[in-house]
């Protein structure tokens, strides 16, 4: 299905959505061009310099999931990424997640909190830039991640995943090396404890009057992006 999306120009206050309001956040599935993750979540904060979104608790999602019903991640790695597979519905368990995004980087950065919203670290999320359509934004995740504690700490996550999805033909090697390049100018930011380590999102609540977002009937729809230079995120 198609979206009726209308591509925009300029940085007009049309071209961003607010606080409040429901979009999409997507990823397509690695090597190919449908939507194989989707998560519907609240505009937090959304200006030419950050996008944040909160992810709440009881969200209904889409999820991979291999054709026989197994989870992605219950499968051996061996045969994770070349079994077939579907997509599946789900609901977000953990407590919330917000996530931030900066225009043009290669990455997101997610905030998870213990139940009692102590703080719990920050997690980068390596993926292609996003791109944004009338109903949220898409991108491609690129396997390798990294964890970033409150003491300054981090240590890289899911290496496994990522020299994996390499072996079978899920990241060609210029895509891989541009996601390591990404990861160290990650580090470079995290051991400066740049934006938005340092800007105290850790300590943001949701607004208790926000309602849980629902999952369209037609999540996986498509359309044109929209190319202002606010909306390259």
């Amino acid at each position: 299905m198609t979206a009726d999306i209308v591509e925009t120009t300029g940085t007009a206050d049309t071209a961003r959505w607010a606080p409040g309001d429901h979009i999409l956040w997507r990823y397509r599935a690695n090597a190919a061009e449908s939507i194989h993750i989707c998560r519907p979540v609240t505009v937090v904060q959304d200006t030419a310099e950050l996008l944040a979104v909160w992810l709440a608790p009881g969200t209904a999602c889409v999820k991979p999931q291999l054709t026989d019903g197994t989870s992605v991640h219950h499968e051996p790695l061996s045969t994770r990424y070349t079994k077939p597979r579907t997509t599946a519905l789900s609901t977000w368990l953990g407590t919330g997640v917000l996530k931030l995004a900066r225009p043009g980087e290669p990455w997101s950065v997610w905030l998870f909190w213990e139940h009692d919203w102590r703080f719990k670290n920050w997690y980068v999320n390596l993926e292609e830039p996003r791109l944004r359509w009338s109903g949220g934004i898409d991108s491609e995740d690129h396997f390798l991640d990294i964890a970033v504690y409150p003491d300054r700490s981090w240590e890289w996550k899911d290496e496994d995943e990522f020299a994996q999805a390499q072996r079978v033909g899920l990241m060609t090697p210029e895509q891989a090396e541009r996601a390591r390049a990404a990861g160290r100018a990650a580090v470079g930011l995290i051991e400066s404890w740049g934006a938005p380590f340092r800007e105290g999102w850790e300590d943001w609540r949701p607004d208790p009057a926000w309602t849980v977002p629902a999952l369209p009937a037609d999540w996986h729809r498509t359309g044109r992006y929209r190319t202002s230079a606010h909306s390259r995120s």
